[in-house]
């Protein structure tokens, strides 16, 4: 099929023969397809020829999403129709394309499909191609500037799943208040989930009290009084189902002299620049709880937009400066105080050529070998400050791609390679990053609890006083078996699933009771921490307190030899400090998080400052060093990444400078010329132990380091 190309700036970049590559390639597809070297052209003409498959994108005025695209497919011949018409929506002449990607090796890479359209064309918008589609995922996208937010992934399964016999993971989560014996207060709310990495998931079902099954399209909310079973499956695309899976649990009514409204809050998160602005789009996130008569329901509103139910966490994307105000009612009819927030977004920058920043960490329970007992988490972050992140992606141990939208939890025993990526909103993606860790499984003789603490922080006043709100994180450990679960109970009002630091905000005497049960079942005992909030002082007109140090090695002139680092405070016994920034070198503000390492040679000047929570900014602070190069640097090309990297493989492993200005990395020196790989892993060995007897590493970080090298390809 022939078009004829827009005649504008961006017909000419993509070039007149690229509507002429697409037809010809479509043309010798069908014809190859319909006419076998062993049929005549007149046999090609009879019925008996089987019906392709008729597979439809269509696109609008939206430069972030397709209008609609199919999800599955069978393997075999497909007509390709992409339309970006009026019919579908382009009001404006937006030009799209629908283009096959041919540059990533987790996808398929045999369809050559890239369709240029437009209302305006010579076909009005609507074009066609003939095209044969294999097993595996397909993944599409638009790849005119400024629309890289409109892809997917077409799965395709050969007639019908092929090889796939394997059915979808499949999970549950029941969430809601909950009284002092684990019953949900008022209604509790059955949220599904499920996976296949094969030929995807096609239903999941789910029945409530044994009534008969029926499609699960969204969380399930279940407010009648009494004991409740919830069973739940899913099929994939390959007609395979998972084990039926149950859930129990019991509502109870709502206490009706409750006079308590919810706790409620808010938080806002996304990419910012140095100025604070969110990047492309901002998330807002709603929490209330109630432990009386239970939350019914939570609203907000945009700008004075009108309140309107929160269902989830809220994203804006328009440019501007947005006020976010959120509320929530009990089920006793108490509604909380409204709170507030403020925010901008701005737009990404369109010249951005720089991927994401991006970063994993694995957690849990390690035994002395460094094993994780029972299960690990790996909790992936990105970062832009350009244009703002789009996707998040992990791949666990070879299944392929997934979208990363939560920490991933792997409690299958066994070694796991996990890989990461992220790619932001002008299409640049980051190098794939590797996480290497073993779960094992917990010992099954345990009889040992977990060893749990707690810490509370925040401003305190001159009578120790947390100064508007005090945040208690509780940590719990288990070499054994494993922690399963950390509760606790904030003023006798019911243990609760620990899942982060608790901030409170209400003033007065508090009390927090805190445990943790380990996968063996042994509970630890009740401990607990008492510690009192005071409201912040209304009239507040006194900027923090902030103070810097520099602290590092120096020689006789006073200079810091290989590097220094900037620790800043602030405290303010009024309102409470609300931020800490600073500016290295005039290179601009940014948030204070811990401290500040320079190890580049030359003089450099250090501002810094705070703000309260009543808005009042403290004068910018100064600290001047200069920081030189080490006379006795025995490794001037060193190695000064972060962490340890052995090959391709990040073992997580702080890379710190151990003697002579060299760091662990240089001393493992994964380059030099080794007789074999086993040399190699026993240079390795030599060096990890004598950092492990220095104290420098942990028998747990020698043991990474080690995993890393005997995997790596180095010396073979």
């Amino acid at each position: 099929m022939f078009r004829r190309l827009l005649n504008t700036s961006l017909a000419e970049r993509r070039g007149s023969l690229r509507g002429l590559a697409i037809a010809v390639t479509g043309a010798l597809l069908a014809a190859l397809w319909l006419v076998p070297p062993s049929v005549s052209a007149s046999e090609a003409d009879a019925p008996e020829i089987a019906q392709e498959q008729v597979l439809v994108w269509t696109a609008s005025d939206s430069t972030t999403e397709y209008t609609s695209a199919p999800a599955t497919a069978t393997a075999g011949p497909a007509t390709i129709v992409f339309e970006n018409s009026a019919e579908t929506g382009n009001t404006t002449g937006m030009p799209h394309t629908l283009t096959f990607d041919r540059s990533n090796p987790d996808y398929n890479q045999d369809v050559n499909l890239d369709i240029l359209a437009n209302p305006f064309d010579s076909n009005g918008g609507r074009h066609e191609a003939q095209v044969v589609l294999t097993a595996g995922q397909y993944r599409y996208f638009c790849d005119i500037p400024g629309h890289g937010q409109m892809s997917g992934v077409l799965v395709v399964t050969d007639d019908g799943g092929g090889e796939d016999t394997t059915p979808p993971s499949v999970s549950v989560e029941v969430t809601g208040d909950r009284d002092d014996d684990g019953n949900y207060v008022g209604s509790a709310t059955v949220s599904i989930s499920a996976t296949d990495a094969d030929s995807g998931v096609d239903t999941i079902e789910f029945e409530i009290d044994d009534t008969g099954f029926q499609e699960y399209t969204g969380p399930v909310d279940i407010d009648q009084p009494g004991d409740h079973s919830v069973q739940y499956r899913a099929t994939d695309n390959a007609g395979n189902t998972s084990d039926t899976g149950t859930v129990s649990f019991t509502v109870v009514e709502a206490d009706p002299g409750d006079t308590t409204p919810p706790q409620v809050s808010a938080e806002v998160s996304g990419d910012q620049n140095d100025d604070g602005d969110y990047v492309g789009s901002a998330t807002v996130s709603v929490t209330a709880t109630d432990a009386d008569s239970g939350v019914d329901t939570v609203e907000y509103e945009i700008n004075g937009s009108g309140y309107q139910t929160y269902t989830g966490p809220v994203t804006v994307e328009e440019p501007g400066d947005y006020m976010i105000h959120y509320r929530a009612t009990d089920n006793a009819g108490n509604t909380s105080d409204i709170g507030m927030l403020m925010f901008t977004v701005v737009e990404p920058d369109p010249g951005d050529t720089t991927p994401p920043q991006v970063s994993a960490e694995v957690s849990g329970d390690q035994n002395d070998d460094g094993d994780y007992v029972g299960s690990a988490t790996v909790t992936v972050t990105a970062t832009d400050a350009d244009s703002g992140v789009d996707t998040v992606e992990y791949d666990l141990d070879g299944a392929g791609w997934q979208p990363y939208t939560e920490p991933v939890t792997v409690d299958e025993a066994g070694e796991h390679v996990l890989e990461y990526r992220a790619t932001d909103n002008a299409g640049n993606t980051s190098d794939v990053h590797t996480v290497i860790f073993t779960v094992v499984e917990p010992d099954p003789g345990d009889t040992t609890p977990p060893q749990v603490a707690a810490e509370v922080a925040g401003d305190q006043n001159g009578d120790g006083d947390y100064v508007g709100s005090a945040t208690v994180t509780v940590t719990a450990t288990d070499a054994d078996s494993g922690v399963d679960t950390v509760e606790y109970d904030l003023d006798g009002a019911g243990w609760q699933p620990y899942t982060g630091p608790v901030t409170v905000t209400e003033p007065g005497e508090h009390t927090l009771r805190y445990r943790a049960t380990d996968n063996a079942g042994n509970t630890s005992e009740i401990d607990s921490v008492a510690f009192t909030v005071v409201a912040p002082d209304p009239d507040d007109t006194t900027p923090p307190q902030v103070a810097a140090e520099v602290a590092g090695d120096q020689n006789g002139d006073g200079d810091y030899v290989g590097s220094a680092t900037v620790s800043i405070s602030a405290t303010d016994a009024d309102s409470g400090v609300d931020t800490v920034e600073y500016d290295l070198d005039g290179a601009g503000w940014q948030p204070y998080t811990g401290p500040v390492t320079v190890a580049d040679a030359g003089e450099h000047m250090l501002h810094f400052r705070a703000t309260d929570n009543a808005g009042n900014t403290s004068e910018a602070g100064m600290v001047h060093f200069t920081v030189v190069e080490s006379d006795s640097d025995a490794c001037p090309g060193s190695d000064n990444r972060d962490t340890v990297i052995i090959g391709t493989i990040d073992t997580t492993v702080p890379n710190v400078e151990v003697e002579d200005g060299c760091t662990i990395s240089d001393l493992i020196d994964q380059d030099g010329d080794y007789a074999n790989h086993g040399q190699f892993v026993r240079h390795v060995g030599q060096v990890t132990r004598a950092r492990t007897a220095d104290g420098v590493i942990s028998a747990r970080e020698k043991s990474r380091i080690m995993r890393a090298a005997a995997q790596s390809g180095i010396g073979r």
